[in-house]
């Protein structure tokens, strides 16, 4: 049996491999790059609209992907961004266009196709227990490299 440092390094090192290589197969499928799926995700989850800076955050990439990733959304007509007079760009919040809209829902559709295939075999209550066991995890990790860091 695999000591438990190998599997979990290797398993979340080729989770997030193949979630990178199916955001670009998906993505390219729709004539988008991998980098604006998440970008998209959350301004559909987001009507009121999002900034750049929230973006960031909730992307958990840094902003001069995000800028890159708003300005060739904006170029493909899918979003907008309100114009404030004398507000930065990264201060506007950003939106949706109709065209938008209806790209998330493709999106969605096909990040429902690759969690279900993901999840072949698992019952709801596995699917439960992974994602909680996940996200403590993840918190717990956090908490150790926060305390390193100190």
């Amino acid at each position: 049996m695999r000591d438990r440092f190998e599997s979990f390094a290797v398993s979340v090192l080729e989770l997030g491999r193949q979630i990178q290589k199916i955001k670009e197969l998906e993505m390219g499928r729709l004539g988008l790059k991998a980098s604006h799926t998440m970008c998209l995700y959350h301004l559909g989850n987001h009507p009121e609209g999002l900034t750049a800076t929230q973006l960031v955050e909730r992307c958990r990439e840094d902003k001069a992907a995000i800028s890159r990733s708003l300005n060739q959304l904006m170029e493909r007509g899918l979003v907008v961004r309100e114009t404030g007079e004398g507000q930065r760009a990264y201060r506007c919040r950003h939106y949706l266009t109709p065209q938008g809209e209806e790209m998330v829902n493709r999106i969605k559709d096909r990040i429902g196709a690759a969690l279900s295939n993901g999840g072949n075999g698992l019952t709801p209550e596995q699917r439960e227990t992974f994602y909680r066991a996940l996200d403590l995890i993840r918190e717990n990790l956090a908490g150790y490299l926060k305390r390193m860091e100190e």
